[in-house]
């Protein structure tokens, strides 16, 4: 049977001592975390093993023995590792040794056969696998995706063995706390040997998340109260309040401020890396925020843009009352119901005189309206975003009418040709079945449905083509709506935390891992060196994605398509009664 030895690389010039660690039976692998060096009490190490197997949950054990240099005799040596193994007593015992002067290394494994003849014994293969420890510390481990030429089952197993490394190096971070300045009677071997890592300024931001994280929290906690009060709940205010970007904006931001400034310690590290994307989400929105906030009022840009904002409106009313009047004339050639088409022109005329009257009874506040959404980018460019989005909707509230009456006016003449065009195949709509039945009609219906069917055919090019041009308006709208909501979920879902971590420091999201040959000759054991595969970019987004807003619908080709020609309406938010394909 061959043993896998995962070894640290920190250890290799170690001096001679014992090889502490955990043993795996499932996988016949020996994970070595740490070497303790000559001279002990075995009384003292094994009391040391049991204070770090109750503060970790881990099962650790003296697995065997370490030599770097053969100062005895090799007759010495042996009496005394074997005396060692006698009271240590560990199946199997490991002997690893390197060679004075040589790169070569020595291991091996014996198993006694019986408890009665402690002379003999028989020998297993070993192979050595060095691993970095400090890597495999920090790292966290991500389960593989099954590639479509392998098995799922040998997927699960490769994965279950390289789950039981990492997760045994990661649960005994308690025996790393201790390095070679300890006064205590047992000397280690590891990672952190030379002194322990530490910051003074991350202890200072430990020392200080505590108290900050409570008075967030009760901030957190009246926002809350005031918001849940009975006020809020008078209608409208409920309806206003699911319709704009802005109130789902602010709501999405305190569930994340509630999240991430909570009490409560993060029980795995998916929750740590979601709280920390939260954070540096927020931190990265406030930041941008406050640079559109300073470019903003420089120069007086506000003024400038109230200033433009009157011509540009008076403009897009005139571009509107020119369609208009191609429209009710002879468009692209076409013969259109002279009559309808005079009453459908008047009124979207009438539409746009009222709009151009509610921009100028509004323009001597729109430079004071502007200098408010500015100061509100201090919040985060998400909140300004979505302001300019339900800003922009108010401004463009005529064109939404205009594709409203049109919408209302087509639908209408398509539900009239449709259920005229059964009564001629004599079938009807039965509204509780929710079936088309057969039906018997008398004569009077039928001439009556002819009549009403003619006019209908008659009349729907003249809708039909007010319909399509102000549908193509309200698209232009809603596309450009769509894509400040698209840059604001891209700030508030991207998980900038975990992709500065996979571009700095690539080992903290694992993969897996590959192996190395480093020796590979006859007779000596086969020496591996363990590096880690970091995750993709791509399984970083798709992993550590913050949720987003889920206010905005998200509709198909498909359904988009259909609800374009039967004349449904296109709303910029979800629908309580909404499909989503």
């Amino acid at each position: 049977m061959v043993l896998k030895a995962f070894f640290p690389t920190c250890c290799t010039s170690a001096d001679n001592g014992l090889l502490v660690g955990r043993w795996v039976p499932e996988q016949s692998s020996a994970v070595v975390l740490a070497v303790v060096h000559f001279p002990f009490i075995p009384i003292q190490v094994k009391e040391l093993l049991a204070q770090v197997q109750q503060a970790s949950q881990v099962g650790l054990a003296v697995l065997g023995t370490w030599c770097h240099r053969q100062q005895e005799s090799k007759e010495s040596l042996g009496h005394f590792l074997e005396g060692l193994g006698t009271i240590f007593s560990h199946e199997p015992w490991l002997q690893l040794c390197r060679e004075k002067g040589s790169k070569f290394w020595s291991c091996k494994a014996t198993h006694q056969q019986g408890s009665g003849t402690p002379g003999v014994s028989s020998e297993d293969e070993v192979m050595l696998i060095f691993y970095d420890q400090r890597k495999v510390l920090l790292s966290h481990l991500h389960p593989p995706t099954v590639l479509p030429d392998c098995q799922a089952g040998e997927a699960t197993v490769s994965a279950e063995g390289l789950a039981a490394i990492f997760d045994t190096v990661s649960r005994s971070e308690v025996l790393f706390c201790k390095d070679q300045f300890d006064e205590g009677p047992v000397r280690l071997s590891h990672w952190q040997s030379e002194g322990v890592e530490a910051s003074i300024l991350v202890e200072l931001v430990k020392q200080a998340s505590g108290p900050l994280c409570l008075l967030v929290a009760c901030l957190l906690s009246l926002i809350s109260a005031a918001s849940t009060c009975r006020l809020w709940k008078l209608w409208p205010l409920p309806f206003i309040a699911s319709k704009l970007s802005t109130c789902e904006q602010l709501r999405h931001r305190l569930e994340h401020l509630t999240l991430v400034f909570s009490t409560q310690k993060a029980q795995s590290p998916a929750q740590l890396m979601r709280k920390a994307n939260m954070l540096v989400s927020m931190l990265l929105d406030v930041a941008l925020g406050l640079t559109l906030l300073s470019w903003l009022h420089s120069s007086n840009r506000i003024g400038q843009l109230a200033n433009a904002l009157i011509p540009m409106a008076d403009h897009v009313a005139e571009e509107l009352q020119h369609l208009l009047q191609w429209l009710m004339g002879a468009p692209a050639g076409l013969k259109m119901n002279r009559a309808l088409d005079q009453v459908l022109g008047r009124f979207f005329l009438y539409h746009i005189h009222l709009w151009i009257s509610y921009i100028h009874l509004m323009s001597p506040f729109i430079e004071r309206i502007l200098w408010h959404v500015g100061l509100s980018a201090c919040l985060g460019l998400t909140v300004a975003l979505s302001i300019l989005s339900d800003i922009f909707a108010l401004l463009t509230f005529h064109i939404y009418c205009f594709y409203v009456y049109g919408a209302r006016l087509y639908c209408l003449k398509i539900c009239g040709l449709s259920s005229l065009w059964r009564l001629f195949r004599g079938k009807k709509w039965n509204v509780l079945r929710q079936r088309v039945d057969s039906c018997s009609y008398d004569l009077d219906q039928l001439f009556i449905g002819t009549l009403l069917f003619t006019i209908l055919v008659f009349l729907l090019p003249t809708t039909a083509l007010y319909y399509l041009v102000f549908t193509l308006l309200r698209l232009l709208v809603v596309t450009v709506q769509g894509l400040i909501h698209l840059l604001v979920d891209l700030i508030n879902s991207l998980p900038l935390y975990s992709l500065g971590l996979r571009l700095c420091r690539p080992y903290r999201l694992a993969a897996g891992v590959k192996f190395r040959v480093l020796e590979h000759e006859a007779g000596r054991p086969l020496r591996l060196l363990m590096q880690i595969n970091p995750l993709p970019y791509s399984s970083v987004v798709h992993t550590y994605r913050l949720p987003r807003c889920g206010c905005h619908p998200k509709h198909s080709w498909g359904s988009l398509c259909r609800k374009l020609f039967f004349g449904e309406l296109i709303y910029p938010w979800k629908q309580r009664g909404d499909k989503q394909d």
